[in-house]
């Protein structure tokens, strides 16, 4: 494991556990002691941990850890998923996409297709959002129209959030929406850390023809502090073969369509 994707397992094994001691950490990622005292000082220097004697807890300013440091986190998982997910664009297509690495991975998956790359007057693909990174990934692609949405920045999530946002929404229409989610429970439906952001996504989703929520096995059964909607607000929910059977069915039997994503060979 290299040094980045090292540490970004580090920050999500604290994100899950809140703390972890030296020897803790250095077990379950596989290194020596030493290694992870470097790497957590590492992490302290750019706040985004707070060493303490003998471990880390998690920074108070890093309740949601920012993309760049997730995106190698379950990245084959995520890649399914994006790749099921962009099955279900077709060319002339308005796309909306929430913040998030789930998202992130469809943006790059549908900036590479073919059918999306050839040249012409026109833009072959319009994508919404309100994602800063993903607009700024796809900014340079000609062949695709950006909509960014307005509103005030989320400094960990990359998401523009607030009535600005919503004032643009509210004037669209999507012909399909991919929403992504902190967590993803049978009861609760798709649910995020933050209400502002789970406000945005839930609009995005109601502007759409279909609205499609993505999200790796590692999400389901988690119930984050705000709630976004389940059958209320999209007919479909993407996954990876994470997902247990019994599991799928209980989001079945709520209304929602499961789509389980497989990794293609070789990843």
């Amino acid at each position: 494991m290299k040094r980045h994707e090292r540490m970004n397992a580090l920050l999500e094994l604290l994100g899950d556990r809140g703390r972890v001691d030296v020897e803790e950490a250095a077990t379950a990622l596989e290194v020596s002691a030493a290694t992870m005292r470097r790497d957590m000082d590492t992490l302290a220097e750019q706040q985004l941990l707070t060493r303490t004697r003998g471990g880390a807890v998690l920074s108070s300013v890093a309740y949601d850890l920012p993309i760049r440091y997730k995106h190698a986190h379950r990245s084959a998982e995520k890649e399914a998923v994006a790749n099921a997910a962009a099955k279900l664009v077709e060319r002339g297509d308005v796309v909306g996409l929430s913040g998030g690495t789930t998202t992130t991975a469809i943006a790059r998956v549908l900036a590479t297709r073919p059918d999306f790359a050839e040249a012409g007057r026109q833009p072959h693909l319009t994508i919404v959002t309100n994602s800063l990174n993903i607009a700024n990934e796809l900014a340079v692609r000609p062949q695709i129209k950006i909509v960014l949405t307005g509103g005030v920045a989320h400094s960990r999530s990359f998401e523009l959030v607030g009535p600005f946002s919503e004032l643009v929404l509210q004037q669209i229409s999507i012909d399909v929406a991919f929403i992504g989610a902190n967590g993803m429970d049978p009861m609760m439906g798709a649910t995020v850390h933050d209400e502002a952001e789970a406000r945005v996504n839930r609009l995005m989703a109601e502007r759409a023809r279909r609205a499609v929520v993505v999200a790796d096995s590692s999400k389901i059964g988690e119930r984050c502090f705000a709630r976004v909607g389940d059958a209320d607000v999209f007919d479909t929910f993407i996954t990876d073969s994470g997902a247990k059977e019994a599991t799928r069915r209980e989001f079945a039997d709520r209304g929602l369509r499961v789509v389980t994503a497989r990794p293609s060979a070789g990843e």
